[in-house]
């Protein structure tokens, strides 16, 4: 039997904006598995990328448990909480979030320089994951150089380059056509069987969903299905 991984209880999350208060996340009760593939599904404002920050630590909760691998993450404070994400987890977004004037292997080392990596082991890492992804001969390439598939391609690199347990994708491939969608998704799918890494994904694609093991549906700030 697969070990639970990512855990909630009771979860609450709000927003105040303009004397309008939001209840973003109305008591998330959720269990992942190591090694699955997760899509979450639902409308726009349903509170799936609310969940997917609150999950991972980058936004805090109102009220409510959640513990990865183990670890409860309202027991943690910031600097045990950043130093937790960069050894255990993966980020990949809709916008790349590539520094413009840095070439693709050199976005993909700066996980690995903050996390106390020598220049040397960071680069030759670096160059390793980029091949995983079929991007090493463009590890020279500026952003500005690249598709946006090999954007999306350098974005997975870096997020993958700690071998991190679980990798969080807010629509990966919302920027990306068909092909380019069936390519990161193939890439996604082969790197979960060979690494057994979980993956949870926000995305409004059918097709994504479609390829995941198992679709969370949100409506409203409640799972639904």
């Amino acid at each position: 039997m697969s070990e639970i991984v990512i855990s909630t209880e009771n979860l609450h999350k709000s927003y105040v904006s303009k004397d309008i208060k939001v209840h973003a996340l109305k008591g998330i009760e959720l269990s992942i598995e190591e090694g699955e593939i997760i899509g979450v599904m639902g409308p726009s404002g349903c509170g799936k990328t609310t969940l997917l920050n609150c999950l991972s630590g980058l936004d805090s909760i109102d009220d409510g448990h959640i513990s990865i691998q183990g670890k409860s993450l309202v027991d943690l404070n910031d600097d045990q909480l950043s130093e937790f994400r960069a050894k255990k987890m993966g980020f990949v977004f809709q916008t790349y979030n590539l520094l413009p004037v840095l070439t693709a292997v050199e976005n993909v080392e700066l996980p690995l320089l903050v996390s106390g990596y020598s220049g040397k082991e960071a680069r030759k890492k670096s160059i390793e994951t980029l091949a995983v992804v079929g991007l090493e001969p463009w590890q020279h390439h500026l952003p500005g150089e690249l598709s946006g598939g090999q954007s999306q391609r350098v974005t997975l690199a870096r997020a993958l380059v700690n071998d991190p347990a679980i990798i969080w994708a807010d629509e990966p491939t919302g920027n990306l056509d068909s092909t380019n969608e069936k390519e990161i998704m193939d890439l996604l799918i082969n790197l979960n069987k060979i690494n057994n890494q979980t993956f949870v994904i926000v995305t409004h694609s059918d097709y994504v969903g479609g390829r995941t093991n198992r679709i969370i549906k949100m409506q409203d700030g409640e799972i639904v299905d």
